[in-house]
């Protein structure tokens, strides 16, 4: 039998301590008994900012907002579908997880951080998002197990009403803001409504073959 292998350890701000695993040809990022992340289920990122991009295809020059590389599944499916002229801004809190990326997982990434189109930001994406004033014509969050702070209580701003007031400024008037869940939440969903944003909440499947558990996607556009 194939032990699982701890790679690497790494210490989220203010969070939880996460640790990357590789398990034959599989890599996986957990945070104390709970997998955050895999190589073998990303077909919910991957449709984070594919679905993302067929509500935004009007726009001239799309600039993407992604908070939370992750395993960059969401990255590469965006890159995949968006234009030549597209920008991504990608912002990542924890400096391991964009290591790892370059390190023992580069064969995943297929140089896709060196795209001409893309732009890293370490640090907050709550702080970057506060900061945007129409700049964004998506914004697609994956930052935690969903709207309830699993990984780093400080992520709970991002889903609170100010939260999601600040995501709504940052928006082009036709802009998306696309938000990942693990599940459903009716409690946020309603939270996203009270905010002025008319929601569309949509059931995708965890593994790219269409198997496996849901995840929740709220795609979010402003109603006011």
């Amino acid at each position: 039998m194939i032990q699982r292998e701890l790679l690497d350890t790494a210490w989220i701000p203010d969070g939880e301590k996460m640790e990357l695993f590789r398990h034959d040809k599989d890599f996986m990022v957990v945070i104390g008994h709970n997998e955050l992340m895999s190589t073998r289920k990303w077909g919910s990122e991957e449709a984070l900012a594919t679905m993302a991009y067929d509500r935004i295809r009007n726009a001239k020059r799309p600039h993407v907002l992604i908070g939370g590389y992750g395993m960059g599944f969401t990255l590469r499916a965006a890159l995949r579908v968006l234009p030549e002229n597209a920008l991504v801004t990608v912002v990542e809190l924890v400096p391991e997880i964009i290591a790892w990326a370059r390190g023992p997982m580069a064969h995943l990434t297929e140089n896709h951080l060196e795209d001409p189109r893309v732009r890293l930001v370490m640090g907050d994406v709550a702080h970057v998002i506060e900061e945007g004033h129409g700049d964004y014509d998506a914004i697609l969050l994956d930052v935690d197990n969903g709207p309830d702070g699993l990984v780093r209580e400080d992520n709970n701003v991002i889903y609170s009403k100010v939260g999601l007031r600040n995501a709504k400024r940052a928006l082009t008037p036709d802009g998306v803001l696309a938000i990942w869940s693990a599940g459903a939440d009716p409690v946020f969903k309603r939270r996203l409504e009270k905010a002025g944003l008319a929601v569309d909440e949509v059931k995708v499947h965890a593994r790219s073959n269409g198997k496996g558990a849901k995840h929740t996607i709220w795609f979010s556009t402003k109603s006011e």
